[in-house]
């Protein structure tokens, strides 16, 4: 992390009088994969969006080589977006259904390689096509004619044109079946080992994110709850936010509880009660105080910062020293 690639700082994102993001601060190193989970409406996607400016964002600081995308003017937007791309959650609806599949992946070299020749488009669109799973005769049908699957594929294709730097990823797997998860999942490592490529894989799959991740963020209503590094946020989580994440995951080893000594059921690991609150209606203090079950007075009267636990694990919490141990 001595030479970060993106680097976040307090971004924000206000949609009216809510804050779908407040204070979000993070990097992401080069060939680094950063994954970022959390619930539906969280603020997974807002952020993507926010950080690629296609979407405005309300305040802070988007730096890539050292330049503020959030205030650069339009054409140093447009310099660096060859290397910044993004792999939608919808594959069909991301493409353009009147344009083949070979207009698809040759309009980015069209527009940041304008000097090649035909033939040096088609011959870089054959190999991209060939190096995502698809074949190059399929390069003359259309969106509609594909499978979910095979549609994602040409979203990667599409993304990978350029050789991005960066590549944020959506939730690219959501919308998929279960084996086409797996398939897409491991297209996307053998392509960031290729290419050397920077990834922010969001999703609210945790065990994808743990397959692909070298480091994972929490995010709960606009703010990153707690970040460490992929192994030592699944085996040691702090906030109570994502030991409540891990909890719901269902583990098909676990056929019972042990009993505790006198008999009853032992306690498991305290799970989220209810549900996010909705737009609007975030409580003072911590946003997750209404739903966890170490909530103190305290965690009413402030926001709690994101601090170090040591090394690169930080997490935002008002009790995080006494529950890292427990």
């Amino acid at each position: 992390m001595n030479d970060p690639l993106l680097q976040v700082r307090d971004l924000g994102v206000d949609f009216g009088a809510r804050a779908a993001l407040d204070a979000v601060s993070f990097d992401v190193a080069r060939g680094e994969t950063v994954g970022l989970v959390g619930e539906s409406g969280a603020g997974k996607s807002t952020l993507a969006r926010a950080v690629l400016r296609l979407i405005p964002a309300s305040r802070g600081a988007v730096l890539w080589g050292g330049e503020d995308l959030l205030t650069c003017d339009a054409r140093a937007l447009r310099r660096h977006r060859r290397d910044l791309q993004i792999v939608f959650q919808d594959p069909l609806a991301s493409l353009n259904p009147r344009m083949t599949v070979g207009e698809a992946l040759a309009e980015p070299l069209k527009i940041f390689e304008p000097e090649l020749a035909a033939g040096q488009r088609r011959a870089r669109v054959d190999r991209m096509l060939e190096r995502v799973g698809l074949t190059v005769p399929m390069s003359a049908r259309y969106p509609h004619e594909f499978s979910g699957g095979q549609c994602q594929r040409i979203g990667i294709a599409r993304a990978m044109m350029q050789e991005p730097k960066l590549l944020v990823c959506d939730e690219p797997v959501s919308s998929l079946d279960v084996s086409i998860q797996g398939q897409i999942v491991n297209l996307l490592a053998d392509l960031q080992r290729e290419f050397g490529t920077a990834m922010l894989f969001i999703s609210h799959n945790l065990a994808v994110v743990r397959h692909l991740s070298h480091r994972v963020m929490v995010i709960y209503c606009g703010r990153i709850v707690e970040t460490a590094s992929c192994d030592e946020l699944f085996a040691a989580p702090a906030h109570p936010y994502t030991r409540a994440l891990l909890a719901a995951v269902p583990d098909p080893t676990r056929i019972f509880e042990a009993p505790g000594p006198d008999g009853a059921p032992a306690p498991a690991r305290p799970r989220a009660a209810g549900e996010a609150p909705p737009g609007g209606e975030i409580p003072s203090g911590c946003a997750f105080r209404d739903r966890c079950a170490y909530a103190q007075e305290a965690c009413a009267a402030a926001v709690p910062r994101l601090e170090s636990l040591g090394g690169i694990h930080a997490v935002a919490c008002h009790r995080r020293r006494e529950l890292v141990y427990s």
